[in-house]
């Protein structure tokens, strides 16, 4: 009959364990951990951490202009540069390789930021994009009251600007970088004459949505130039009758 094996008086502990040299791997504590292994990486990593950190600020500086705590030209100055930012970080093919789109990168990071993800469809601030005073009553008081500052270098600048973009229209000039910036010159010039809703001024703002979103290279299609065109020629009448 064979004996039962001996039981131990006490449970093994950790420091019964020797381990074996040749397998432990050599950690320095006071080493700094490094993300990238490269100068490119630490770029890339760098480039995704500043677009996180506009999109929060921006989110706050929507709030800060809902809740009137801040002017609307200090707001304006804020909205435009973050804007820029953002745009001039994501001319980077490789950032914009990884970035994806706004609702990729938002999902990644887990990022609730609704009146930013909105001001970067947009693509301007809220000053610009919608007339800051409401009007009410008979509309040629309105109208005579909205221009009543501008002067008559700020009529001709606007009214430059929409001949401007009609001309590159007609010269096929069909670029996202061609069009979008004409039209934001647009938008901008038309608000510093008036701030009235007049005729089609919606179809600037959808418009210049509409190029915000495509690709910095992408054109557009024969039937949507020729809408485009038709569209801002009725936005230009709209607002001549401002001036009248």
């Amino acid at each position: 009959m064979t004996a039962s094996p001996r039981q131990l008086p006490y449970a093994p502990t950790p420091y019964s364990y020797l381990p074996n040299s040749s397998l432990t791997a050599t950690i320095n504590l006071d080493e700094e951990v490094k993300l990238s292994a490269t100068a490119a990486e630490r770029d890339v990593h760098d480039s995704l951490a500043e677009i996180y950190s506009i999109i929060i600020t921006l989110d706050g500086l929507e709030k800060a202009y809902i809740r009137d705590s801040i002017p609307e030209s200090e707001y304006t100055d804020l909205c435009s540069r973050l804007l820029n930012q953002y745009k001039s970080i994501l001319k980077d093919e490789t950032i914009t390789r990884i970035f994806v789109d706004l609702e990729t990168f938002k999902k990644e990071w887990d990022m609730e930021c609704p009146r930013a993800t909105e001001r970067l469809r947009v693509n301007l601030p809220a000053t610009i994009a919608e007339p800051s005073t409401t009007h009410a009553g008979n509309p040629s008081n309105n109208t005579s009251q909205s221009r009543s500052s501008a002067t008559g270098s700020q009529i001709l600048l606007a009214t430059e600007n929409f001949i401007t973009f009609l001309d590159a229209l007609r010269l096929n000039m069909l670029s996202k970088d061609s069009l979008h910036p004409l039209l934001s010159e647009v938008i901008q010039s038309v608000n510093q004459v008036t701030t009235i809703d007049f005729d089609s001024r919606g179809k600037i703002i959808s418009w210049l949505i509409r190029l915000n979103g495509m690709k910095a290279t992408e054109e557009l299609g024969e039937e949507e130039a020729r809408q485009l065109a038709f569209d801002m020629e009725g936005a230009y009448a709209g607002f001549k009758a401002t001036l009248n």
